[in-house]
């Protein structure tokens, strides 16, 4: 459920994830840390879905090429043959986080190897970039960027209305963007590259959510919302002439163009008091469907209408399926079949209790059945089944009283889309996932169609902690707005989130370390506790008791033995208990909303943080004491952790450009911190089971070494470093929490705004040690390439490849050839650099990832051109010797 998005922001906020890029940390420069690069492999520990899908986008030239868009967690595109969707823009990066923020998709219909988002996140000052329209010629696997002079709100208030962003479908050269906050209609003539604004435009729009809030979020104008071109009124290689836009004015909704743009006027007669959610055209019979709300959701309405406008006589039609004094939510998710155009379909969006629901004509809006009715209320039948035993956690472990079910057919429903090839294939975002149907005409026929998720490999959730126990479940997470999962299996989807009680989101998360069993977390609940412990390493749950006071989750940490914990929650000062929090009593010498975390050896020892001092307590927690340290964060944008086996040995990440950032290390306590040399940024740190040749554990952290942002490993205590992702895997903001697994060397869990818990395994476990300087750029003695065509197109095509080191010596320096056997050429290399010779390609090492130590791979890729066959190459070399092949 999205009601509680913005908090994942704003504890970003608290985290200096807005402080922008590092300065200089001292006077003279500091050693760099030796930095290496090592080859993971990433994935997703599977949840499927769990966040708010406002946009779904069928290409209507080419069957089955379908995208999707999130409000703060990338875009997708859809795998037929796999039923499954691959994200598009892992590569964003800490930057520019904001644009993982999607707030509109466009598939071309002339060149569906086209594709285009605008991106960013919010369009006030969470956000510090502006939005950007990213444009690729693959189908997303490699995007170009236009940053534009304002923002965009992915994740505002009106992000299911849409889609704001349009090709023409007759010259594909011509786009349209509707901007928020005042700036209007923007038009580009270059597929994308310039953009300008359509100054004959008219209207800005003026709505907002609310006029009044000052933190700029529910102020902001939602602008101009959505942009149709009727078909109709235009030829191959000619813009179109007539456009339909929609604008976020309940007075003045819709706007018409008939001279491809030139000039623009309000259509006459048109409803007034509502806002346009969703303009849909059907250019056969000559209707323009409109979806109306009293408010830009995707959270409210309360009102609604739908409404069909002949586009050849102007006549408007309310074809809504239930009066006005009916309605207590407004219409969304409107599509029309391409097939059969008579047949138009709307969700009823905002409905929130007891469901959502879908309404569905055959006769252009003349008459409607709806997806469920009541046949004696409470009791209520349904045209549909519901399977979600693929992702069981949809029931929410819920039991609800008639005319409630489980699971719901949805909430915040405001994507909708008949499939353009296909009447039976249906799919609708909710807050929580998407849901498809492959027999929809079964409504026709009085037979029941079937629902279930269509989500596998979209993943959504917001990540706030992690932990990674030495026995039980390999994964706990918690999350916002689904809480948080026990993960058994990494590559299976859990049962079922927390419950007894179900936080709408959990804020921290800890075990204890000599009994893993024990497992406390703290979170956010509209009523009930926001606290909870588990006995079986939090297969089930039970809720403590709030001391007096408590309005939020805060951060909680267990003993080392689980026979007491320390509680820091919002809303009144740090707490402590022995048992199971049925009796809290007020820890002293310690500010409110400190941090704390608890020792992993000594069960009586806790630590805490607040704004640049650290606190130690050696009795329970009942009493904590300043330490000496100086020089730490001065803020509150910090996160450390103690060694597992390793009492008073405690790691500090944190700060932010205008102060002191970076990593921090103790050995006695925290009585003093010494600051590591090389790391010029670090916002997580955590630890894994140590390398083979190692006696400390690896050390993982989100940070900036050597220049580069990314995920890093040391496995010697942090005197060097290895890079363990690379420029395709960022992810945008990593900064909220980071583990290695205590029983998997190399593993890394990290955390992320919106694409869930990703995962990396190592494929050369080199122990993270620096390979040295060496006398000859050109590596000698035994190699390995793995060459994988990854996705392949129409005259088009993607690989990856792996190159490890089989030898004995380290290299410091790469370069691999090889001839392609047709007349494929490479058009973009990520994570190398490329020249051609006549058939022959060179990919030579970039700064980061020259070393590769014995038995350590490094991976590279790359976007061609092919045509006739796509043969992989024959061979690949390095200088004069010829690599082994997997």
């Amino acid at each position: 459920m999205r009601r509680t998005r913005t908090l994942t922001v704003l504890l970003a906020l608290a985290a200096g994830l807005l402080a922008g890029p590092p300065t200089a940390l001292a006077a003279e420069p500091a050693p760099r840390a030796a930095l290496a690069a090592d080859s993971y492999t990433w994935q997703n520990a599977r949840i499927d879905g769990g966040g708010f899908v406002p946009g779904i986008v069928f290409n209507r030239t080419e069957k089955d090429l379908v995208y999707a868009r999130t409000d703060i967690g990338g875009a997708y595109r859809w795998q037929e043959s796999s039923h499954t969707w691959t994200p598009l823009l892992d590569h964003v990066g800490w930057d520019d986080w904001g644009h993982t923020g999607v707030v509109s998709v466009a598939s071309d219909s002339v060149d569906p190897d086209r594709v285009y988002a605008a991106v960013g996140t919010y369009t006030n000052d969470w956000d510090p970039t502006n939005g950007a329209v990213l444009r690729s010629g693959d189908r997303g696997a490699t995007w170009r960027k236009t940053d534009l002079p304002f923002k965009l709100g992915g994740n505002m208030p009106g992000r299911g209305m849409g889609e704001r962003l349009a090709v023409d479908p007759h010259d594909n050269d011509v786009l349209y963007l509707g901007a928020p906050s005042g700036h209007g209609l923007w038009r580009s003539t270059d597929a994308g590259v310039t953009w300008s604004e359509v100054t004959a435009f008219p209207n800005p729009g003026n709505y907002a959510q609310d006029p009044g809030d000052t933190s700029g979020y529910a102020s902001d104008n939602q602008g101009v919302t959505w942009v149709t071109f009727d078909e109709s009124t235009g030829s191959a290689g000619t813009a179109t002439k007539t456009v339909y836009v929609g604008v976020a004015d309940k007075e003045n909704a819709v706007y018409r163009s008939t001279d491809a743009g030139a000039t623009w006027e309000r259509l006459a007669g048109q409803p007034t008091g509502y806002l346009a959610h969703k303009g849909v055209l059907d250019a056969e019979n000559g209707y323009l469907y409109l979806a109306y709300s009293d408010t830009g959701g995707p959270y409210d309405g309360g009102k609604g209408r739908l409404y069909r406008y002949a586009t050849a006589t102007g006549a408007w039609t309310d074809i809504s399926p239930v009066a006005e004094a009916d309605t207590y939510f407004g219409f969304s998710g409107l599509t029309v079949d391409r097939q059969h155009p008579g047949t138009v379909m709307a969700t009823a969006y905002s409905s929130w209790w007891p469901d959502t629901q879908i309404f569905r004509s055959t006769d252009s809006g003349g008459t409607w059945t709806q997806a469920w009715s009541y046949t004696s209320y409470p009791d209520r039948e349904n045209r549909y089944t519901m399977d979600v035993s693929s992702s069981p956690w949809l029931t929410w472990g819920a039991n609800p009283a008639p005319p409630e079910q489980t699971p719901k057919l949805g909430w915040m429903t405001e994507a909708l889309e008949i499939d353009p090839f296909d009447s039976d294939r249906m799919m609708y975002g909710t807050g929580a996932t998407i849901y498809g149907t492959e027999n929809l005409t079964n409504w026709d026929s009085g037979s029941k169609f079937a629902i279930e998720p269509m989500v596998r490999g979209l993943e959504e959730t917001a990540v706030n902690d992690l932990v990674s126990p030495p026995s039980g479940a390999p994964l706990l997470s918690a999350l916002g707005d689904v809480g948080g999962f026990r993960h058994t299996s990494l590559t299976e989807v859990p049962s079922m989130m927390y419950t007894s009680p179900n936080f709408t989101t959990t804020t921290s998360l800890d075990f204890a370390e000599e009994n893993p069993d024990v497992v406390v977390r703290s979170g956010n609940l509209d009523a009930g506790p926001h606290i909870a412990f588990s006995t079986d390493n939090g297969a089930n749950w039970f809720g403590g008791t709030d001391p007096s006071g408590v309005s939020g989750g805060g951060t909680v940490a267990a003993g080392a033995d689980g026979s007491r914990f320390v509680w820091s929650p919002q809303g009144t000062g740090v707490q402590y208990t022995t048992g199971f929090g049925t009796a809290w009593q007020a820890s002293a010498g310690i500010p409110a909303g400190a941090i704390v975390e608890s020792d992993r050896v000594d069960p009586a020892t806790f630590y805490g943080f607040k704004s640049g001092t650290f606190y130690v307590s050696t009795d329970g927690g009942a009493t904590f004491t300043a330490s000496a340290a100086t020089g730490l964060p001065a803020g509150d944008s910090v996160r450390f952790k103690a060694l597992p086996g390793g009492e008073g040995d405690v790691w500090l990440a944190g700060g932010a450009a205008d102060g002191p950032y970076g990593l921090w290390h103790s050995t006695d306590g925290g009585e003093t911190f010494a600051k590591l040399p090389g790391v010029d940024a670090a916002d997580t740190v955590g630890f894994g089971k140590a390398a083979p040749d190692a006696s400390y554990q690896t050390l993982f952290t989100s940070a900036e070494i050597g220049g580069v942002r990314g995920i890093f490993r040391s496995t010697d205590e942090g005197a060097t470093w290895t890079r363990v992702n690379d420029d395709a895997h960022q992810w945008g903001w990593t900064g909220a929490a980071i583990t290695g697994d205590p029983r998997v060397y190399g593993r890394v869990y990290v955390a992320t705004n919106g694409r869930g818990v990703v995962y990396g395994d190592t494929a050369g476990g080199d122990g993270g040690t620096d390979p040295g300087p060496g006398p000859d750029p050109t590596p000698t003695g035994a190699c390995e390439v793995e060459y994988t065509v990854t996705n392949q197109w129409s005259g088009g095509f993607q690989a990856d490849v792996r190159l490890t080191n089989t030898g004995t010596s380290a290299w410091n320096g790469w370069s691999l050839d090889w001839t392609f056997p047709g007349d494929q050429r490479v058009t973009q290399m990520w994570n190398a650099e490329h020249t051609r010779t006549g058939t022959t390609v060179t990919a030579k090492n970039v700064d980061w990832n020259a070393g590769v130590a014995p038995g350590a791979s490094v991976s590279f890729g790359f976007t061609g051109s092919w045509s006739g066959t796509n043969a992989e190459p024959s061979s690949f070399a390095l200088g004069d010797r010829v690599c082994g092949r997997t």
